[in-house]
């Protein structure tokens, strides 16, 4: 396979960034992706989404949830509470682990919930004023209308 160089992109743009990067995600060797632990991503509105992320055997003060440059880590650390415990059978993974999501723009986390070993993550698209379509007023008659600038 092909591997593709993203340098020469990263010195002839200008805000461009986010868009290389992401190219370069994609097109990242590393295609194992981790499969622990499970999760699910539903839409739950218009705008409205959410993460839930299986993690049972992790108390709410073991889990980490934290937003950074466009993406959504989702940590957990175990505690050694495996002291003085003689397991026969022990099924319930409480490995740690990471797992990250990209988010996209306008997206931002409104919460998370732990409840029944289940992590939800509530996510909102809120797209800004300037962004939205809007409606332009067309006028009749003669002469255009000429905005004057004001100086302060």
């Amino acid at each position: 396979m092909r591997n593709l160089d993203f340098a020469p992109l990263y010195r002839a743009t200008v805000g461009f960034d986010r868009i290389a990067d992401l190219m370069d995600r994609v097109l990242t060797t590393d295609v194992a992706q981790p499969t622990y632990p499970p999760y699910n991503i539903e839409k739950t509105a218009e705008d409205g989404y959410r993460i839930s992320i299986a993690v049972a055997g992790f108390t709410p003060e073991e889990l980490n949830v934290e937003v950074k440059d466009g993406t959504l880590l989702v940590a957990a650390r175990k505690g050694d509470e495996a002291e003085g415990k003689t397991y026969l059978h022990r099924g319930i993974a409480t490995r740690a682990f990471e797992r990250r999501f990209a988010l996209a723009d306008h997206v931002r986390v409104t919460g998370a919930t732990h409840e029944h070993g289940m992590l939800h993550i509530d996510l909102i698209r809120e797209t800004p004023e300037a962004l939205k379509p809007r409606r332009i007023e067309i006028s009749r008659g003669g002469e255009p209308k000429v905005l004057e600038a004001q100086v302060n």
